[in-house]
């Protein structure tokens, strides 16, 4: 009897060995076995096994349309980072089985579609997909030569895939793609940009802005403000209060605020005007297609996979974009003089034009502060802190690389460039980076992408 029972043990012991080998083998297929006819069935593998290459391809491309394109006011691309991003993340979402849709979290964001069980899919191919479709929406006014660039990539890299994967899950994949494309492009067109440049009238009088007027009185995306945040909330605390009180007095804080920018214009060193023109940004790649740029650097540099480039993309893109919103609420609501208009008729200098253009919205607070620090944070948070990083977007110019040694290094001196272009006051730098930097710890606090 007893030896029956020793005997009935060993062999229940083996069955359970035999199974875990078994549970073991199958973990490792869903990681690392190559998908091939014989195997299509089941997520075999999952988005960490692929490599950035495809959002690193479609980042670099981006980056060129952006630049390319004419007529659109530099903060409205802040657009195709935030959809894009999103659309990346919510097309291999489905193989990061930590990590859960957005849908739910981000305002009205509809249902996404889902993968059908059983089956297997290539997330490089559905990132494909997704992205292609979306710069598609994005980019309704691209040259001929550009939406070609679009479609070339896209085949290409659906070439690159299928000849290493069966085809019907290639097929599959780029279906699934598309179709959350598809829900992210009828998502994104009610956001209300439409509307962001309708008809605007600026308050008249002294401490007001005025806009430019050469040719034509210009007012940029006055309604900008009025868009519908990514993170419901991500504005809580962010907004500034009143800036410094106008006055003409030359012994009054907003005269000294003034002047500052006036002085630091006479004696700009070398390092300063690099440093101003290096941030402009416009002409070049735009600011967002800046941070676009940042975050492909990045992840060639560390040889990051698929879903860190998702994370990565999805939450510098909303970041930056529910900053964008929260900074031209405020620049519409308190209208401020910009220092070309004071310095020319308060400070008599008729003659005074600043390094930089000005730009065609009020001047409190600092866009560049806001969305740089929300941009630096973000990144902070996906990949570190006193993360060392050189900056290459600008070799094509000409410019030196720069070299800084954290995120937040980055954003702090896109904020600083713009007294150095004499487009913005000290005040309106040190307001934008504490609010962009709010903006990006109410969206890490709201949006949770691991799976409880």
């Amino acid at each position: 009897m007893k030896k029956n029972f020793l005997v009935k043990g060993l062999i229940l012991v083996l069955l359970f060995s035999a199974c875990q080998k078994n549970l073991q083998n199958t973990t490792e297929d869903q990681t690392t076995a190559p998908l091939t006819a014989a195997t299509d069935h089941g997520h075999l593998k999952q988005t960490n096994t692929f490599s950035s290459e495809v959002a690193i391809k479609w980042m670099n491309l981006q980056i060129r349309l952006m630049a390319a394109t004419t007529g659109v006011a530099n903060v409205a691309f802040v657009r195709h980072y935030a959809y894009s991003g999103i659309a990346l993340y919510e097309a291999v979402v489905p193989g990061m089985r930590a990590y859960q849709s957005l849908t739910g979290q981000l305002t009205a964001m509809p249902n996404m579609p889902k993968t059908v069980a059983g089956q297997a899919y290539h997330w490089a191919a559905t990132a494909n997909a997704a992205l292609a479709a979306v710069n598609r929406y994005l980019f309704p006014a691209a040259t001929a030569v550009n939406k070609s660039a679009i479609d070339s990539l896209e085949a290409a890299l659906n070439n690159e895939y299928s000849a290493t994967t069966n085809a019907s899950i290639i097929d599959r994949s780029a279906a699934f793609g598309k179709d959350v494309a598809k829900k992210i492009i009828d998502w994104a067109e009610a956001d209300g940009y439409l509307h962001a440049n309708d008809p605007y009238t600026p308050p008249a009088g002294a401490g007001f802005w005025v806009p430019p007027t050469v040719p034509l009185p210009v007012t940029s995306t006055p309604y900008w403000g009025n868009l519908r945040l990514l993170v419901a909330g991500s504005n809580n605390n962010a907004q500034p209060g009143p800036p410094t009180a106008y006055s003409d007095n030359p012994a009054s804080d907003f005269y000294k605020m003034v002047k500052q920018v006036y002085d630091v214009s006479q004696t700009l060193t070398p390092a300063q005007t690099a440093m101003a023109l290096y941030w402009r940004d416009v002409p070049g790649v735009t600011t967002p297609g800046h941070y676009v740029s940042i975050i492909k650097q990045v992840l060639e540099n560390s040889h990051a996979t698929l879903d860190k480039a998702a994370l990565a993309y999805a939450l510098g893109g909303i970041t930056v974009y529910d900053a964008s919103v929260s900074c031209w609420k405020a620049k519409y609501q308190y209208n401020l003089v910009r220092p070309i208009t004071y310095i020319r008729t308060v400070l008599g200098q008729s003659a005074w034009t600043p390094l930089l253009a000005t730009p065609a919205h009020p001047e409190y607070p600092s866009a560049h502060a806001v969305v740089s620090a929300a941009n630096a944070e973000a990144l902070t948070t996906v990949f570190g802190d006193n993360y060392n990083f050189t900056d290459h977007t600008y070799d094509y110019l000409g410019m030196a690389p720069r070299m800084y040694p954290s995120f937040r290094a980055i954003g702090e001196e896109a904020g600083a460039s713009r007294l150095y272009a004499g487009i913005h006051y000290q005040p309106s730098i040190d307001v934008g980076l504490k609010q962009g930097r709010t903006v990006a710890q109410n969206v890490k606090t709201k949006l949770k992408f691991l799976k409880e």
